[in-house]
This record gives C-alpha cells, structure tokens and sequence, in this order.
C-alpha cells in the first residue's frame, strides 16, 4: 500500500482557474479559492501559494472535451497549462475528462443552498472550485490514472 498524498486539482478557465484539494486516503476532495485567470494568464502568484501550502505529490487538470469526447475548443489551453504547471512545479500532472463537471458542481452547490448547508449566494467561482473538487473525484474513482 502507497503512502497517502495530497492532491491539488484544477478547473481551467479563461477568466478564473477554480482550485480543490485532497488526499487519496479519505479519496474526498475539498473548493478552495479560485484563482483569476485573465489576458495575462493564470495569476502564478494564486497557484504557486496553494501549491507550497498543500504540497501536493500530483497536479490534475480538467480536460474540456466536447460532448463526444473529441477535443473541445479550449483543450488546447488546458493541455498549455498543465505543461506550465508541470514545468513550474515539477510534479506529475494528469488530465481528466472534466464533461458536465460545472453542470454537476452547480447542482450540488444549489442543493446546499436549498437545505441550508450553505447560507451565501452560489458565484461563479464557487461553481469553477466545486467543479475542480467534482474532477478530483472523479481522478480518486480511477479516471486520467496510469
């Protein structure tokens, strides 16, 4: 049995980059803040905080693939950062098949709302963490592993 590992996803977006955390004993994954992501790139400053404070042994990144399963038009620069972040922090970075993954993240923050698990307003960048914690779930069910 391998020793358990923090691990940091990512729901890459043009706008914001929604970031979740978790370990792959619990195999549970946990919204944090989202980073901003803009006509400059990913605010580094945002990650690379996240990154040294979890120390996170892999990275995953939400692939967008169409509906299909051919690449969407934003793989392209899905892939790019993931490369960054492998480049930049020099841990193993895998890709997982991040479909329907905000649909999902949106339901679910919704239903807490309803039944008061959660008290304040749902925003965009609740949605993009949540979806990254609904792609590290699906990375922990055995999804983008070799």
């Amino acid at each position: 049995m391998t020793a358990p590992e923090t691990v940091l996803a990512f729901d890459f977006g043009l706008k914001r980059i929604g970031i979740a955390a978790g370990d792959s004993l619990t195999r549970s994954a946990s919204p944090r803040p989202a980073a901003l992501s803009g006509t400059q790139g990913p605010d580094w400053a945002v990650i690379s905080r996240e990154v040294r404070a979890l120390a996170p042994a892999r990275l995953i990144v939400g692939a967008p693939y169409n509906e299909d399963g051919s690449d969407g038009s934003m793989t392209v620069n899905a892939r790019a950062f993931a490369a960054e972040l492998e480049r930049r922090f020099a841990l193993p970075v895998h890709l997982v098949d991040e479909r329907f993954s905000s649909l999902e993240a949106t339901a679910a923050l919704k239903d807490q709302r309803a039944s008061g698990a959660r008290r304040r307003r749902v925003q965009r960048a609740d949605i993009d963490s949540a979806a990254a914690a609904v792609i590290l779930g699906r990375w922990f069910a055995g999804e983008g592993q070799k």
